[in-house]
């Protein structure tokens, strides 16, 4: 873009958009944060699916039975040094009515009321987004009201080379976004669909009540055709109004701290690493007492790695095994969580501390996830 172009843009900004404070309202949208890991290998419609590497991003599917690999790699364009890979490594040409594929991410209803939804202000969406593939390609990208059973589509082009994709969507005057936590409003990148989702008309030009037919284009490649197929995609960004502004960069511990409130995970390095200390309440029976950096969006669930025998409680000198599955309860709003855990005797009001049983290097993680 020439430096005319850019104070073009950047004067319509300031008469439609949002000058200044944060801009992209996505979460995670230079894929810079993968808590859980770079890869996961094995997706298919009914294992491996999920929320699997790059925090925000889940990957689901339903009935097809093409299997592909997503990877958080350093293949980005100039300015990003990371994106999200899919990699088709078993494709799936006999595509049934009730199939597809997506990458999606969502965000909470509180988080998206500077777009007046519902309302005579009604603002545009524009999103934008980088994205490149193995060869050219047509996908379909829904916004999803969730509140409100409401949605649009529009399609955009991939080549083999990295591209700024921009798409505007209209205002939308009716069904306002709940004023909450829950998942309001979700992106779907569509990669794959059968006829329920292509038969009808694509519905891209004003908002209406999701009809499944109308939801992705019959025009669509199909991220399975071929074991050759990839699909890239970093700088995601959602903003008010009809304008898209150069992607809006921030620091890596801005943006951790931000996909914490959704999953926070403690990757012990070595056997010396603790996650917390603990106090045995009777003669078996252990509590640990741990904080999380970020307030999380609601109760989270526990997730652990293994079974119990990856951890273990360091007492009275002795490292004892765990005994029984963890127990896991709110301490005191969404920031402090108690794990209980049963071992061998020892003493009622003894202190200690919970960590990885030896060489076994078990985590453990809390999820709030949309």
């Amino acid at each position: 873009m020439s430096k005319a172009a850019e104070l073009a843009k950047w004067g319509e900004v300031s008469t439609n958009g949002q000058v200044s404070g944060r801009r992209n309202i996505v979460i995670n949208g230079a894929m810079q944060v993968a808590q859980r890991g770079t890869s996961q290998t094995g997706i298919t419609a009914s294992a491996n699916e999920g929320y699997v590497t790059v925090d925000r991003f889940n990957c689901a599917g339903s009935s097809h039975t093409g299997v592909l690999t997503m990877t958080q790699t350093a293949d980005g364009p100039s300015g990003f040094a990371n994106c999200i890979k899919l990699e088709c490594t078993t494709a799936d040409t006999s595509i049934a009515a009730g199939e597809y594929l997506f990458l999606a991410t969502s965000l909470e209803g509180q988080d998206v009321q500077q777009f007046k939804k519902g309302t005579s202000d009604a603002e545009q969406f524009t999103v934008s987004f980088y994205v490149k593939g193995n060869a050219n390609a047509v996908y379909t990208l829904e916004l999803l009201d969730n509140d409100n059973g409401r949605q649009i589509s529009k399609t955009f082009a991939v080549t083999s080379s990295w591209n700024r994709i921009i798409l505007t969507y209209p205002a939308d005057t009716t069904g306002a976004f709940d004023d909450d936590n829950a998942s309001s409003f979700s992106f779907y990148f569509y990669l794959h669909a059968g006829s329920t989702f292509t038969s009808g008309t694509l519905n891209s030009t004003s908002w209406a009540s999701t009809t499944n037919a109308n939801r992705m284009s019959s025009d669509a490649t199909s991220f399975f055709d071929s074991t050759d197929r990839t699909f890239f995609i970093t700088g995601l960004q959602l903003e008010v109004g009809s304008v898209a502004t150069p992607f809006e960069h921030r620091s890596f511990g801005e943006e951790l701290a931000l996909c914490q409130r959704y999953y926070y995970r403690i990757n012990p390095t070595d056997t010396y690493q603790r996650y917390g200390h603990t106090m045995m309440i009777n003669a078996t029976l252990s509590e640990t007492i741990l904080t999380v950096p970020v307030t999380m969006r609601s109760e989270p669930t526990f997730e652990n790695s293994g079974t119990v025998s990856n951890y273990a409680i360091y007492i009275e000198g002795q490292v004892k095994a765990i005994s029984a599955d963890f127990a896991i309860n709110a301490a005191s709003g969404n920031d402090r969580f108690m794990i209980r855990a049963t071992i061998a005797s020892s003493n009622q009001g003894h202190t200690g501390v919970f960590l990885p049983n030896g060489t076994l290097l078990g985590f453990i993680a809390f999820s709030a996830e949309l």
